[in-house]
């Protein structure tokens, strides 16, 4: 079968490699239908993800049909459409003890630090698996893995509907957390760099946007909260200079989320945080919220019909990866299909 292999730092291959068989540990086997290209797999391209292992076969937004069951498999069956989740830990370690397993010390996760979706077939067990609504495409199922992102996020920031909020960064991920946000408060505001995303950005529920490109970002968000600052910011950006910027743009006693898994430095001010009082929470991979995800779509809350822009065949994976580097406005979400 055929697998998209990130060998080392700008080198992607397709490569031929054995189709796995269901086992008693990953007892379900899967017929990947969608793969989306992550921000986080393009750091992994590029050599700037900070704790990826190569070589990789990369992955980790999956859509796929059951295939095959081993054992005792009972929730599942042959042509079930599911999404698996990317997280794999142990259990047993403190984080796990204390129902937070996305932090597992021994955390493994599928795409970075064992291999992950991109390709044809991938083994699991059957409490990873998750079954899709009926009426949601396989394309626009890969939003389900975002949007848990986004609800780990606004869980970790304990957004509530009196904050106001700052999302840095309107790209696939500001555009998730904008999408569960405005289900848990109305005064948000999101800043980035590019007039056409904070259009859409207004039209998709933020209150007030900000051009950083021409705009100062610490001047319109105290504009905008009636001169407090934010009382949470999200870096949905994960830029050099994003946190140094939240931290000025956040109000006393706010909550900023960092998200980055990127190896880059960021000068920070450390009186900013202690004068404020500042809360800075990191928000890593999602805690068993594919569940709540799929519950608020099937309740219509949660849309995400129309968020994936462009499709790539596998075998065209390098000429997705290109294009996602063009920068190309157009672009919201690139997913890779399977019909090769």
């Amino acid at each position: 079968m055929k697998a998209v292999q990130i060998v080392k730092p700008r080198e992607l291959t397709l490569i031929d490699i054995e189709k796995p068989l269901p086992d008693p540990t990953n007892n379900v086997q899967i017929r990947m239908t969608a793969a989306g290209i992550c921000g986080s797999d393009g750091t992994i391209y590029h050599g700037t993800n900070a704790i990826v292992t190569y070589p990789r076969i990369i992955g980790h937004e999956m859509v796929g049909v059951v295939e095959e069951v081993y054992g005792n498999v009972k929730s599942l069956k042959r042509g079930d459409r599911v999404i698996i989740n990317q997280v794999v830990s142990c259990g047993h370690c403190y984080p796990c003890q204390n129902g937070r397993g996305n932090v597992c010390d021994n955390l493994k996760v599928r795409g970075i630090h064992i291999d992950g979706g991109f390709q044809e077939y991938i083994t699991v067990p059957e409490a990873d698996c998750y079954r899709l609504p009926d009426f949601l495409s396989d394309t626009d199922a890969v939003m389900i893995e975002p949007a848990t992102i986004a609800i780990q996020s606004c869980s970790r920031a304990q957004l509530v509907k009196d904050d106001m909020l700052l999302i840095l960064g309107y790209g696939a991920l500001g555009s998730s957390v904008l999408r569960i946000a405005r289900l848990l408060c109305d005064h948000i505001i999101v800043a980035c760099r590019t007039d056409e995303k904070l259009e859409i950005a207004m039209q998709n529920g933020a209150r007030y946007t900000i051009n950083v490109q021409k705009e100062n970002l610490v001047e319109k968000v105290k504009e905008y909260t009636h001169g407090h600052g934010s009382t949470v910011s999200i870096d949905a950006a994960n830029a050099g200079d994003s946190l140094p910027s939240l931290l000025k743009a956040t109000g006393n006693a706010g909550r900023v989320m960092v998200m980055g898994l990127t190896g880059a430095t960021a000068q920070i001010t450390p009186f900013l945080i202690t004068a404020k009082e500042l809360d800075i929470r990191g928000s890593r991979l999602q805690n068993q919220m594919f569940g709540t995800a799929i519950e608020l779509i099937r309740d219509g809350r949660l849309n995400l019909n129309g968020s994936v822009s462009h499709t790539f065949p596998l075998t065209r994976a390098q000429d997705a990866f290109d294009f996602i580097d063009s920068h190309d406005p157009s672009i919201r979400k690139v997913v890779l299909t399977f019909d090769c």
